[in-house]
């Protein structure tokens, strides 16, 4: 009995002591950062690419939602931008500027060309999914003043039927390559109820430049303005680079960052008219 007793005690060692030095398994890497829940008051954020999670504190990047039905709505109040990125989705470029969105909290408006939504689908899902805003940016980046009105339109439509298929959402807002229009074309794509997106900040993110130089210059630009829209594109590294300093900068300097959305309304007498000039801007 005794001997029986020696032999149970230790086998039930032997087996706690397996217990303390099995190898732990590795991270399971398919798990979506954004199902990883932080603790309480704490949120996850990431040192850099393929980083491993860290906790911080939340951030306070985030502020009001504006609902606008056309250019005149979107007023912006001191010390407010709106994010917006031309020009993808790009594997590996856009995903990353989500994950950063994502971190601090904010949202961005996408303007994707037709062609790349087409390309990624999945991904142009995504960055509507995330709740960010969506717009278009004609099919395949054409210079709509270099085209026939009914060029330009036809680039126009099929860029909005193209990133509407692949986002399985309306698109409301769009923005003319190369900031080129008339003002024929602009009441025409305010006709399909979209809002034109213009410029205030333009980061030139699409130089060949360092990421700290486009953040410079981008803060330089809003401390003249005090507000306004930043244009970023998410097609380049250097942006998804650049991306988490600079809100960090906008975060430490008390700026918030609003969120857009469309209220559709009836289009104004005035636009219709207004659709009948051909005025180079």
């Amino acid at each position: 009995m005794y001997r029986l007793f020696v032999l149970s005690c230790m086998a039930l060692t032997a087996a706690l002591s397996a217990c303390s030095t099995t190898r732990q398994s590795a991270p399971d890497t398919s798990i979506k950062t954004s199902s990883v829940i932080a603790p309480e008051e704490r949120k996850l954020a990431y040192a850099g690419d393929d980083a491993t999670p860290r906790l911080t504190g939340w951030h306070h990047l985030a502020g009001r939602t504006l609902e606008v039905s056309s250019l005149a709505d979107l007023k912006l109040q001191d010390k407010e931008v709106i994010l917006s990125f031309d020009d993808g989705p790009i594997p590996g470029r856009t995903d990353k500027v989500l994950a950063i969105l994502d971190q601090f909290g904010v949202k961005g408006a996408f303007m994707m060309v037709g062609e790349m939504a087409e390309m990624h689908p999945a991904l142009a899902r995504k960055v509507a999914q995330d709740g960010n805003t969506i717009g278009s940016h004609t099919y395949d980046h054409a210079n709509l003043a270099s085209l026939s009105f009914d060029a330009a339109m036809a680039e126009v439509i099929k860029g909005e039927l193209a990133v509407t298929k692949a986002t399985e959402t309306d698109v409301s807002f769009f923005r003319f390559p190369y900031l080129a229009e008339s003002h024929r074309l602009r009441a025409a794509v305010a006709m399909r109820y979209m809002v034109v997106m213009d410029v205030d900040i333009d980061s030139k993110d699409y130089f060949t430049t360092t990421p700290v130089s486009i953040t410079q210059r981008t803060m330089n630009l809003l401390h003249k303005r005090g507000r306004g829209i930043i244009l970023m594109h998410d097609i380049h590294k250097r942006t998804a680079t650049m991306l988490p300093t600079l809100l960090s900068k906008l975060e430490t300097e008390g700026y918030k960052v609003v969120t857009l959305k469309f209220k559709k309304t009836p289009a104004p007498n005035n636009v219709l008219a207004s659709a009948d000039f051909v005025t180079i801007r």
